[in-house]
């Protein structure tokens, strides 16, 4: 008798596009283990993405606006799922692997630094190992997550949360889809709050590409997710048309020069850099200080303590972050009872 795994294998074997990555036919796991009797193997990787602590701890993360006052902007959680939606809709349109899907755009920016895209820089900047959120995601469920022994998730998870940045070349369609279902939700959500924070008016959005994409976030949402599904149907590949790909692309960089470099919205983007630099070379200093999975790494690994470094800090949320520096740093009162 078929388990209920197997019956949902053979049901992607009939049901899904002949470019689908089927779940029976995964590279595998690092580590070899008993397969679940319920769920197909990229259900099984969406289930741990969302149970790790990695994932919780996104709702504390900057997307793009440092400590917003209001409950309504993005988090580096919120934008996930938002990435996860667009994503999801597409993959299911196109008869492709939903689940693979999924599980690639929850785990995408499972490594992001805190203060979103300068703690990152920030990383970067001090590290001798360099550091990129994309290669940390990875280096999170393959390593750092279950007290170092990582999620083993399948090659196919780990090749789409490598691959989502602009440059990356994921060899799935399920990581294709979500490499693009990234900008998109970016780029409308960011627009969102930018209005929400009177940092952008729609008026003030080039007229061409509101012609071309629609003149809210939900008419863009749905010009660019319809795009994206009606140009890839029965294609081995996942395309936009000419015209929709060029207007995203010079919205993205309209974006550019007038959110993500605006003083009014990065004001604060400076400070967090030093902060997290500052935590960086007092834990180049103090290395005893740092939590004892972590000296782990450098002691019975061998890892390079730069390395091990970001491993910490990019784990921390913006809060926590914070409190670190003024334990560290900002002297407490003084009192004598």
């Amino acid at each position: 008798m078929q388990s209920i795994r197997q019956e949902m294998e053979q049901w992607e074997k009939t049901m899904l596009s002949p470019y689908a990555s089927l779940s029976s036919q995964s590279r595998g796991r690092d580590r070899q283990e008993p397969p679940c009797d319920i769920r197909p193997v990229y259900q099984r990787d969406r289930d741990r993405i969302v149970h790790c602590k990695s994932f919780r701890r996104l709702k504390h993360k900057t997307q793009v606006f440092l400590t917003p006052k209001g409950d309504h902007y993005r988090t580096r959680l919120t934008h996930t799922l938002e990435v996860s939606q667009i994503a999801r809709t597409v993959a299911r349109a196109l008869r492709l692997n939903e689940e693979l899907t999924e599980a690639i755009a929850l785990g995408h920016d499972l490594g992001h630094a805190p203060f979103g895209h300068a703690g990152e820089r920030a990383l970067d900047q001090v590290s001798a190992c360099g550091f990129s959120h994309n290669e940390q995601s990875v280096r999170v469920v393959e390593l750092l997550e279950k007290k170092g022994e990582g999620l083993n998730l399948t090659w196919e998870v780990r090749d789409g949360i490598r691959n989502h940045p602009t440059a990356g070349r994921p060899h799935t369609l399920e990581g294709k889809i979500v490499r693009l279902s990234d900008k998109i939700a970016y780029i409308n959500h960011d627009i969102d709050d930018a209005i929400r924070g009177g940092i952008l008016l729609e008026e003030e959005i080039p007229q061409d590409y509101r012609k071309i994409l629609g003149v809210t976030t939900r008419e863009r949402l749905n010009t660019l997710i319809h795009d994206v599904i009606f140009q890839s149907l029965g294609k081995p590949d996942i395309c936009m048309s000419r015209e929709v790909e060029t207007a995203m692309g010079e919205l993205r960089k309209f974006m550019f020069r007038q959110v993500y470099t605006n003083p009014r919205a990065k004001g604060q983007e400076e400070k967090a850099e030093k902060l997290l630099q500052e935590l960086f070379a007092y834990y180049q200093k103090h290395l005893d200080t740092l939590p004892p999975k972590y000296r782990r790494l450098m002691e019975e690994r061998g890892e390079d303590p730069n390395r091990v470094i970001c491993d910490y800090i990019s784990g921390m949320t913006d809060q926590f972050a914070t409190e670190t520096f003024e334990e560290i740093y900002v002297p407490k009162v003084w009192s004598v009872r």
